[in-house]
């Protein structure tokens, strides 16, 4: 007869839908541990999934993290160690079952003590195919200034909302007790919120939760997606998400063309402020916010795929850097693109980008993950 041990369990439970601010919300977490016939035990997690959003076109991205020292120090569940309907991308609602394997390599001393949190992103799913690409590599400052731009890219998915305050804090809450991934400009109330408090705990100032997360170097950015294995966008995934591809089904489909496919905002070409409605968060308090605003703030005015906040709000890391002859060798700088709270309106469309070197910490740049394509669940 198996023998099951039931884990204590830290469960991520955390709301979204109307409020954005946190991850898709996660409840009934059960755990428990199976030997098999193979002769190694295997850990089965249970959880329900239930946000009415979940579809394959918006799917969520679930990750597990685990500790096995009450909590001191957290590591990412391998995703090559998974089975099941509920891990990485998960397109339905419901009660989902993970089979996680190999857990004798895990050196576990007393599986009482481990914990186990489940956490899920809600993406967007980009297929495959061709788009319309009209930036220049590395923004004309490459040395490869002469290379085409992409035009055609496999499938990724990439997160509908950028990273939030309070996503942010969950991370820092777990790898962050010695300052790490933190700075002092983000305990700014108005244009961040983190607070350090005095056990190197993190807490967000009330109300903004919902906030792009600021005061993030690229280095800062990516860190926190590896904890969740995730990664920044190319600059190509970055504009073929705000733009759409030439079939917004993708290549293989092809019954959904896009009808703007070279449109220089998320929703076509109007100015963010034409007619006096105003689009995204720019410059200036007429658009209702005078810093960051909540993330999907501007929800009618999302990309062709249903992205928000695609122009203005924060401006956002890319995975790209250019080099020049002086930087040959060094790590150079980033491309940073979909203007801000503080560009002009002009400045916040698919094409324009800014360089910024790679350790800059700025109350105007956010970012958003990207993950590539594995197997559906």
């Amino acid at each position: 007869m198996f023998r099951r041990l039931l884990l204590s369990i830290s469960i991520a439970t955390i709301a979204c839908h109307s409020s954005y601010s946190k991850w898709l919300e996660v409840s009934n977490i059960k755990v428990a541990q199976e030997p098999t016939e193979l002769g190694g035990p295997k850990i089965v997690i249970e959880y329900d999934i239930k946000d009415a959003n979940i579809s394959p076109a918006c799917p969520a991205y679930v990750f597990i993290r685990y500790s096995k020292d009450f909590g001191d120090s957290w590591q990412l569940v391998p995703m090559n160690a998974l089975r099941g309907n509920g891990f990485d991308i998960v397109e339905k609602p419901g009660r989902k079952n993970v089979t996680w394997w190999g857990t004798t390599e895990t050196d576990f001393v007393d599986l009482s003590q481990v914990e186990i949190r489940v956490r899920a992103i809600q993406m967007i799913r980009i297929p495959a195919g061709k788009f319309v690409m009209k930036s220049i590599p590395g923004g004309g400052y490459d040395e490869s200034k002469d290379i085409k731009p992409i035009s055609n890219l496999p499938l990724f998915y990439i997160a509908k909302y950028e990273t939030t305050i309070a996503m942010y804090a969950d991370y820092l809450n777990e790898v962050g007790g010695e300052g790490a991934g933190w700075n002092q400009r983000m305990a700014n109330g108005d244009r961040c919120g983190i607070i350090r408090n005095s056990d190197s705990t993190y807490s967000v100032k009330p109300g903004r939760e919902n906030h792009p997360v600021t005061y993030v170097s690229w280095y800062d950015a990516t860190n926190f997606l590896r904890w969740c294995g995730l990664r920044l966008p190319s600059e190509a995934e970055w504009e073929k998400a705000l733009r759409g591809g030439m079939y917004l089904d993708g290549d293989e489909r092809r019954k959904r063309p896009n009808t703007m496919p070279e449109q220089r905002y998320p929703w076509g070409d109007e100015s963010p402020n034409a007619g006096g409605v105003y689009r995204c968060n720019y410059d200036g308090n007429d658009d209702g916010f005078a810093y960051t605003a909540r993330v999907g703030s501007f929800a009618k005015f999302n990309s062709p795929y249903g992205l928000c906040d695609m122009a203005g709000n924060v401006a956002e890391w890319t995975l790209d850097w250019y080099s020049t002859p002086y930087h040959v060798g060094l790590d150079g700088f980033r491309m940073v693109r979909g203007g801000s709270w503080m560009a002009v309106p002009a400045a916040c469309d698919a094409i324009t980008g800014a360089t910024q070197l790679p350790l800059k910490e700025s109350s105007i740049m956010g970012f958003r993950g990207v993950r590539s394509p594995g197997k559906s669940r």
